[in-house]
């Protein structure tokens, strides 16, 4: 179980990386990053940031694009938050597709046990 420091640590943390990802999106069209998780050490040392990229297609390429950046993407976030915390973690970002998921288990739930979807059942 987390800390209540842990915590806001990782709310604050979310909420920087999401300006900084907003910041860098607007200069490109059709691209959305969300930062819809972010999970800290208990010692500070280590972020993981869970990302939703849209359009999925384009996840893999865009994430491997975030990764080599990690240090830049970092150093911008130790200059927003460097009066909150002392040490600035390391950063590993992650494709959160837990959205997809749910869709794929919404898809089975209305489909019913012939494999046909919902809306193509015919009542007698």
């Amino acid at each position: 179980m987390e800390s209540t420091r842990l915590q806001k640590i990782a709310r604050l943390l979310q909420k920087e990386l999401s300006e900084i990802f907003r910041g860098e999106t607007a200069k490109t069209t059709g691209t959305l990053i969300t930062v819809s998780a972010v999970r800290v050490s208990p010692d500070l040392s280590v972020a993981r940031a869970y990302l939703s990229i849209f359009p999925s297609e384009q996840a893999s390429e865009i994430l491997d694009n975030i990764n080599r950046s990690a240090g830049s993407i970092r150093y911008a976030l130790g200059t927003r938050v460097r009066y909150q915390l002392r040490r600035i973690p390391e950063l590993s970002f992650f494709i959160d597709d837990s959205l997809d998921y749910i869709e794929h288990i919404d898809s089975l739930l209305a489909s019913d046990h012939t494999g046909k979807p919902a809306d193509d059942v015919t009542t007698e």
